[in-house]
């Protein structure tokens, strides 16, 4: 199973490493090489929300969160959206953008003759957007989590408390708003404030639009039978529930898959600022790895095997709403941010063994109780 799941990216990462070896060659490769392990190391985390998200879906969904969702991933989040950005902010038509994009100023400088930025420049300049909307995005999911009352708690001593306060109807939203205002005020100047404020806001909104449309079409098993039943057993009305719930879930997984890109594709110009290779080591190789290991994760049931894997995942998103917000104002290099999910999700994991060599006993016994004497 393990390589029918990392078999086509293995295939995806020979293949890009190839094409950047005949494109800029040996610096090329291993370039694309080092973004390719840094996008991996940085999304172990996207990979595990992903993962909780997706065995929620059918098949279908799946299938399509693997497919259109990683050309979505690739070209429109490693290469058309950093495009977009500078031909945005900078004011450039698309043509243009991808000129500058592939034939930095000559001096190495950040502007061109004409006084046209750079595409790494125009990229840099646009951080302050990107920042807030990623960050409040994941940090709403982030506090959505730990608001809620949970049977299995993590960190027990803190969590608890948390899904208590959760009772308090929209706190997520309460708490996220204030630390966008907080943010705007004391991370931002006042020329930028008004711009992360509206990219906070709407990352918010989009977040609470997204999750609401999945979560208004989202059935139990309850409403599964009795849907059924109704239609006297036919799959045509069911089909059409959860092919909606599908839909949206896979909307969400995008826009969160988008959120959890920004600090790659920006933290991608620390390493190089051609577009190419940025596109081949994050896209082809990393995003492929981070698809394959969603993919693992569901199909060996880790998530339910390693109870707590779920907690340290969200912890390591709220880590990361926290370095986006705190980025405003301070660099943070990239491999901190990388090492603290990885972190939080080994120690997640560690728990789990924990837990789990801990309840086997009881788990033998109660087979040994239900199994019949001869």
């Amino acid at each position: 199973m393990v390589v029918r799941i990392f078999g086509i990216s293995i295939v995806v990462t020979v293949i890009s490493l190839v094409v950047a070896y005949l494109y800029g060659g040996v610096e090329a490769l291993i370039l694309c090489a080092i973004l390719g392990i840094f996008e991996v190391s940085l999304s172990f985390d996207n990979a595990v929300i992903n993962a909780t998200v997706l065995r929620r879906m059918s098949e279908f969904w799946q299938k399509m969160f693997l497919t259109i969702g990683i050309l979505i991933a690739v070209f429109g989040m490693r290469l058309v959206f950093p495009l977009a950005v500078v031909w945005i902010t900078a004011g450039l038509n698309p043509v243009k953008a991808l000129d500058v994009a592939l034939n930095p100023p000559a001096d190495g400088g950040e502007f061109f003759p004409d006084g046209s930025p750079s595409y790494e420049t125009a990229l840099t300049a646009a951080h302050p957007q990107i920042a807030s909307f990623g960050g409040m995005f994941l940090m709403m999911l982030f506090l959505n989590f730990i608001f809620s009352q949970r049977e299995i708690t993590w960190l027990s001593w803190l969590e608890r408390p948390l899904g208590r306060a959760g009772k308090l109807d929209q706190l997520a939203v309460v708490v996220a708003s204030i630390s966008l205002i907080v943010a705007a005020e004391f991370l931002t100047d006042e020329a930028n404030r008004s711009t992360v404020l509206l990219a906070g806001l709407l990352g918010i909104v989009t977040y609470i639009a997204v999750d609401g449309l999945g979560s208004m079409f989202e059935v139990d098993e309850d409403d599964i039978d009795e849907a059924a039943a109704s239609s006297g057993g036919g799959p045509s009305q069911l089909a059409v529930v959860t092919g909606k719930a599908g839909f949206f879930l896979f909307l969400y997984l995008e826009v969160l898959d988008a959120s959890f890109s920004f600090d790659g594709v920006i933290g991608a110009f620390a390493i190089t600022s051609d577009p190419i290779i940025i596109a081949l080591g994050l896209g082809f190789i990393g995003a492929m790895f981070v698809r394959s290991i969603t993919i693992f994760l569901v199909r060996k049931g880790t998530l339910d095997d390693y109870v707590y894997l779920e907690h340290g995942a969200h912890w390591a998103i709220g880590a990361l709403a926290v370095i986006l917000l705190v980025s405003l104002k301070w660099h943070v290099n990239e491999i901190i941010t990388g090492l603290i999910g990885v972190v939080l999700i080994a120690a997640a994991f560690i728990s789990s063994l924990v837990r789990n060599k801990r309840l086997a006993p009881e788990a033998d016994a109660e087979v040994e109780k239900s199994t019949p004497v001869s």
